[in-house]
């Protein structure tokens, strides 16, 4: 059987019935359904990890707070916010949980050089960093071997939330996003940052790690 990916873009949607669909997708799918990856941007939202402690929540005011099934802290998402949720059966590809983070980690660094940012992981805290700063966050689940939640890469977004937080638990944390950084903008297309432009990297560099044979695109939702 070829490795198979389904590539899900979605557009702007919002995070609940998002992450339903996810558990749905989990929950019913076989030994031969195909992997999927949804790519897509929410309205703002802070979710908090299943270890999330409520004093790293500072004042998320209008913004609504979902408490979430995924590791990890409390994280902020928002437009401008690139979001890839990874659907994979690892024990299908005979890893386990570190090489599924370690994969994800590589291919977002990977996406990143292209835009002449060096970025790297770190042992102690998931996700991707440039210096210390963070541009990456990671949170996933696994479920019967089968992984759901995923990544976000700060492309072009208000940052202002992310004061509301201490990101990812840890206070004081440098948050930053792929637009800072000289060189972002001429290598996209047409001179502007495009967060489809990430995107589509993203997705070459997702489906090289993994080793995919054959990818199908889809702008429909996943429905059940």
């Amino acid at each position: 059987m070829k490795k198979q990916l389904v590539v899900r873009s979605l557009g702007t949607v919002d995070y609940t019935p998002t992450w339903g669909a996810m558990k749905t997708f989990t929950d019913t799918r076989n030994e031969e359904c195909p992997d999927e990856i949804w790519l897509l941007q929410h309205p703002p939202v802070f979710t908090q990890g299943q270890a999330g402690k409520p004093e790293h929540l500072l004042f998320p005011g209008d913004i609504p707070v979902v408490q979430v099934d995924r590791g990890g802290q409390v994280t902020y998402h928002g437009p401008g916010q690139l979001v890839a949720y990874v659907m994979i059966d690892i024990k299908r590809l005979g890893i386990g949980p570190r090489a599924l983070v370690s994969l994800i980690e590589t291919s977002i660094i990977d996406t990143l050089s292209f835009y002449d940012v060096s970025a790297r992981a770190r042992k102690d805290a998931p996700g991707v960093y440039v210096g210390d700063a963070k541009i990456a966050s990671l949170g996933l689940r696994i479920r019967k071997g089968r992984s759901f939640h995923g990544l976000s890469i700060n492309v072009d977004m208000d940052m202002e939330p992310f004061s509301r937080i201490n990101p990812c638990g840890y206070q004081g944390m440098e948050i930053v996003q792929l637009s800072q950084f000289d060189g972002a903008y001429k290598k996209a297309n047409n001179d502007a940052l495009l967060i489809d432009d990430v995107a589509d990297k993203l997705i070459t560099q997702l489906t090289t790690a993994f080793g995919y044979e054959t990818v199908s695109l889809c702008h429909e939702p996943f429905n059940k």
